[in-house]
């Protein structure tokens, strides 16, 4: 998994409230078991109309969001079912954070495990960072995990919470199975250790 420390990037605005991941991810594109290729089917009903072609008013087929890295999105993001789908797709559209001022419990925390910061913030904060996003490719706000900051493109700064063992994964990477590999020569000391005294297991 990516590491991630500090980002600055295009932030696109999406208004709405709970935009649930059905909409993030629609369900017909479920069958797939791998992390990559669905970021062109993210938001795909509302990006696309019936016979494949883009919707241009849709947020993220406007020129100046084609490469945003950060969404500003409503209350209650990620809500509906659990599907681990939906932050792969967000990851592999080029999404890295989401900032809402509240989330799915079981959304936000695949986002950790999948390398993207869902970042909460009060319903003001928010608002004024929706205004910066609504500004276009220009107005590029500044992510730093490490300082727990945001950062519009006109200076403004807000703090957000967030608990040190996600943080601690997220700035080195580490995914459950990265978790598990830091303990690496533990498990080879123990399983020697193991061999030797019960070699009939």
């Amino acid at each position: 998994m990516d590491k991630f420390d500090t980002l600055t990037g295009i932030a696109a605005p999406m208004p709405m409230i709970n935009i649930d991941t059905d909409m993030i991810i629609p369900k017909q594109f479920l069958k797939t078991i791998k992390r990559s290729g669905l970021g062109v089917n993210l938001f795909d009903e509302m990006r696309y109309d019936d016979n494949g072609n883009e919707i241009p008013d849709f947020v993220l087929n406007k020129p100046q969001y084609r490469d945003a890295e950060i969404l500003v999105a409503g209350d209650n993001f990620g809500c509906g079912s659990s599907r681990e789908h939906a932050p792969w797709a967000i990851k592999d559209f080029g999404i890295r954070c989401v900032i809402a001022p509240s989330y799915a419990d079981i959304f936000y925390n695949n986002c950790f495990k999948n390398g993207i910061l869902p970042i909460a913030l009060p319903q003001e904060q928010v608002d004024v960072l929706m205004k910066d996003a609504e500004k276009g490719a220009n107005a590029r706000m500044t992510i730093d995990l490490e300082a727990q900051t945001v950062t519009t493109s006109d200076g403004e700064t807000f703090s957000f919470e967030l608990d040190s063992f996600k943080k601690h994964c997220l700035m080195n990477g580490l995914d459950d199975i990265g978790l598990t590999m830091e303990k690496a020569a533990a498990i080879d000391s123990f399983e020697t250790a193991v061999a030797q005294s019960r070699p009939w297991v």
